[in-house]
C-alpha cells in the first residue's frame, strides 16, 4: 500500500518551474556545483512542501520548495525557511540532519521560496509493522527512533542558537489556537468531532510534567517515515520533515511519535491491534519506559489520553490541510485526497480520547 509513496517521478505538471533559473542560482550560491545540465525528479512521499531530487554532475542533491507562491498559502504554513534554520543549527550540533546548502525567499527566481541540501542514500521504511524485518531487527529500529527522539529533546536550543526559535511555556494552549485557526481556515465540510474537541481541550490541559523540561526543540512529525536509516544498520542518518518545528513541550512531541500504537494499520500507518511481541515491537508502555529512562521524564497516565486527543486533533487539522490543497489543486502527491478523507476519522479517534481521559 506504500509503493506509490516511494521513489521518484516525472515532474508533475502542477510544479514545473524554469529549471534554467534554478541551476543558475545555485552555481551562484553552492561552492563547485556543477556545471553542464540538471535533471530534476520529484519525490513521491511529499504531501505539504513539494521535493525534488538534482543530478547534476553525477552528484546528487535534494530540493524542497514552498508548493506555491506566498500569497496563495495560508499564514505560517509551509514554513521552509524554518526549516532551514533548524536543521542547519542540528547538523552543526552532531545531530541527525542533512547538510544545508543555501536558501531562496526570492520567490522571482522560480516562482516560489526554496532551499537544497544533501541527498543522503538510505532506506525510508513507510511501513510501521517493518514487513520483511526479523523480531530482532524491528526491535533495533524502534530503539533507534526512540533514542534519537530522546536525542532531540535533550539538546540545549540556546546554545545552539535557536533560542528565538519559537515561545517558551504555553505550548498546548498556543497550538490549540493554532491548529484551530488553520484547520477553520481550510475546512471544506463540517466535523462533529473536531469542533467538540476545539471547545473540550483548552480547558483540560494537564498542569506541568516533573522530571524534564517542559520547553524543547520539538520535531512536529517525528514519525518512521520522516527518517532515513542506514542501508544496512538500524541506524538514522538523517531526520527529515522540519516544517512543523518550533520550542515546545517534549512530551507533545513524544505522544504524537506514540499515536501509531493507537491507529490502525489501514487507517494512518498505524501499528494498533498487532501482535507487537511476535514482531519484536515494543509495548508502548515499554516504549515510554525507555524515553523515560532516557531523558527523565516523567509521564503520568492519567494525562496521556489528552496527549492523544490533542495530538489527534492536531493531526486532523493537517489532514484537513492536506484536503483543502487537493480541492484548490495544490496538493503535491497524488495521496493527497486519501490523507485528506482520514481527518474526519483522526478527529472522531481524538474525540474518544478525550473522553476517555474525563
Amino acid at each position: 500500500m506504500f509503493e506509490d509513496m516511494m521513489g521518484t517521478k516525472a515532474v508533475s505538471e502542477r510544479q514545473q518551474f524554469d529549471v534554467n533559473a534554478l541551476a543558475a542560482y545555485l552555481r551562484a550560491h553552492i561552492p563547485n556545483f556543477p556545471d553542464g545540465a540538471m535533471v530534476i525528479e520529484q519525490f513521491n512521499g511529499g504531501q505539504s512542501n513539494p521535493t525534488f531530487k538534482l543530478c547534476a554532475g553525477g552528484q546528487h542533491y535534494v530540493l524542497r520548495t514552498k508548493p506555491g507562491p506566498a500569497a496563495k498559502l495560508l499564514p505560517s504554513a509551509h514554513a521552509i525557511e524554518r526549516e532551514y534554520r533548524v536543521m542547519n543549527a542540528l547538523h552543526q550540533a552532531g545531530f541527525p540532519v542533512a547538510r544545508q546548502y543555501t536558501l531562496c525567499s526570492d520567490e522571482s527566481v522560480i516562482g516560489r521560496a526554496f532551499f537544497v541540501m544533501e541527498f543522503i542514500e538510505g532506506r525510508v521504511l513507510w511501513d510501521q509493522s517493518l514487513p520483511g524485518m526479523t523480531p530482532a531487527e524491528r526491535r533495533a529500529i524502534y530503539n533507534e527512533l526512540n533514542r534519537v527522539i530522546a536525542q532531540l529533546h535533550s539538546i540545549d536550543y540556546d546554545a545552539i542558537g535557536l533560542a528565538d526559535y519559537g515561545k517558551p511555556g504555553n505550548y498546548f494552549k498556543r497550538q490549540i489556537e493554532r491548529w484551530t485557526r488553520q484547520y477553520q481556515a481550510s475546512s471544506t465540510e463540517p466535523i462533529e468531532a473536531m469542533d467538540q474537541l476545539i471547545a473540550w481541550l483548552p480547558l483540560h490541559i494537564p498542569p506541568g510534567d516533573a522530571g524534564m523540561k517542559d520547553t524543547t526543540i520539538v520535531h512536529g512529525d517525528f514519525r518512521l517515515d520522516n527518517m532515513i536509516f542506514h542501508p544496512t544498520e538500524p541506524r538514522i542518518l538523517a531526520v527529515l520533515d522540519w516544517e512543523l518545528s518550533t520550542l515546545g513541550h517534549p512530551l507533545a512531541d513524544f505522544s504524537y511519535h506514540c499515536m501509531s500504537w493507537h491507529i490502525a494499520p489501514g487507517l494512518f500507518r498505524g501499528i494498533a491491534g498487532l501482535d507487537l511481541e511476535a514482531l519484536g515491537i515494543p509495548s508502548q508502555a515499554q516504549y515510554i519506559a525507555a524515553y523515560c529512562a532516557r531523558t527523565g521524564a516523567t509521564i503520568r497516565p492519567e494525562d496521556f489520553n489528552f496527549y492523544l486527543a490533542y495530538n489527534l486533533f492536531r493531526m486532523a487539522g493537517i489532514m484537513q490541510g492536506i484536503m483543502k490543497r487537493y480541492v484548490d489543486g495544490t496538493a503535491s502527491s497524488a495521496q493527497a485526497l486519501q490523507n485528506g478523507k482520514a481527518a474526519r476519522p483522526m478527529a472522531e479517534l481524538g474525540w474518544q480520547y478525550a473522553m476517555a481521559s474525563a
